[in-house]
């Protein structure tokens, strides 16, 4: 609701499609930015402290914000400074927040705690456009701003009411957050398991994650479709990835999720590759659904693989990584992809991105079973 209501703010201020990416950039880069070191200030600090902090700061901005625009004095370099920070504070607590999950359920529903996770993460982005949409037409974006602010407190009043035992309270810090940070991404790139985790993670996130980026190009130049295309086209993805969460969390288990997340690989290459090949926009969402489906499913299966293996003293330095990968990523394969594009055209440059997917498929391949023991079994 908040992107939404910010997003249009933007637009009513310039009119300008250049400040809408702008003013989307600066909510993205403080979680690509700062990731790293919220990380190790959670593992240092606890996970609900952080969690806390964070909602307090992302109340306050808020209602800064809601007070400038009832009052009449928003402008555009207003709404950037106030989106860049609360962009920080949603990258404060974002490593905790996944993080404490490990400390809530035991072992066993692990999977399906981070799969219904991701379910209300799908859910939100259907859901909450939809709602800030109709506010923002029988209200105005003041209001729906000031609402995202009671939704925020109301979290924060929850959080206050969850007490859990974090498995590194009693873990010594090194004096030296630098040294936190580093020994993080060293810890990352020695385990094996989680080294493998990450390297497909990443070039989902960079070789295929990027189209829903340019799906407004994608719609209009090889669709010849407009909004209404591009709605259709996001909304298959959406489709498909929050019935695989809900999938996933039924299965609710760790066994196999290697296996899955190899699958996914090449699943989610093949699917983007037949959707570009068709001119039928209808053809093309059905291999959307399917694409939108195994990327979710590689994305829990990461997380909870990651989460499985992780040592507990490490373990939001490590989701920091994650989040950096999953979500920074792609805006840098966006890009790149929209550079090629430029050059070769869409069709060509999304599907030769989706083409070096079956070279890391090739690669994980040999390495599955030895890495489905190295992560799925109890970390010991």
């Amino acid at each position: 609701m908040y992107r939404t209501a910010v997003g249009w703010l933007a637009w009513e201020l310039t009119q300008s499609p250049g400040w809408l990416g702008i003013i989307a950039f600066a909510d993205l880069i403080p979680t690509v930015m700062l990731s790293i070191l919220s990380g190790a200030f959670a593992d240092r600090f606890g996970f609900m402290r952080i969690i806390r902090i964070s909602q307090i700061m992302a109340i306050t901005l808020t209602l800064g914000l809601a007070a400038l625009i009832f009052s009449g004095a928003i402008n555009v370099a207003s709404l950037l400074v106030f989106t860049m920070c609360l962009g920080c504070a949603e990258s404060l607590g974002q490593p905790a927040r996944m993080s404490a999950v490990n400390s809530m359920v035991s072992k066993r529903d692990l999977s399906s705690a981070i799969a219904l996770g991701s379910a209300s993460f799908n859910a939100s982005r259907i859901i909450g456009p939809a709602i800030a949409g109709a506010l923002i037409l029988w209200v105005g974006t003041g209001v729906v701003i000031l609402a995202c602010s009671l939704m925020f407190l109301l979290f924060y009043l929850q959080v206050r009411t969850i007490h859990i035992v974090e498995a590194n309270a009693e873990a010594k810090a090194s004096g030296n957050l630098l040294l936190d940070m580093r020994s993080g991404v060293y810890y990352v790139f020695a385990h094996k398991g989680i080294r493998f985790v990450m390297i497909l993670l990443a070039a989902t996130s960079f070789f295929v994650r990027p189209v829903i980026e340019l799906m407004p190009g994608v719609s209009g130049q090889i669709f010849n479709a407009g909004p209404t295309g591009l709605a259709l086209l996001l909304a298959s993805i959406g489709t498909g990835a929050l019935s695989a969460s809900l999938l996933l969390a039924r299965r609710g288990q760790t066994a196999g999720l290697t296996r899955l997340l190899v699958l996914s690989t090449i699943a989610t290459g093949a699917m983007l590759m037949l959707a570009m090949q068709f001119q039928n926009i209808w053809i093309a969402s059905g291999f959307l659904v399917v694409m939108g489906a195994f990327m979710l499913s590689g994305n829990v299966a990461a997380q909870t693989l990651v989460q499985n293996s992780v040592e507990p003293e490490f373990r939001a330095r490590v989701m920091s990584l994650f989040i950096v990968f999953a979500y920074g990523l792609p805006a840098l394969g966006a890009v790149l992809m929209g550079w090629v594009a430029a050059m070769s055209g869409l069709q060509a440059a999304i599907g030769g991105g989706a083409l070096l997917m079956v070279l890391f498929w090739l690669w994980a391949l040999p390495k599955r079973e030895a890495m489905s023991k190295r992560l799925e079994g109890e970390r010991v």
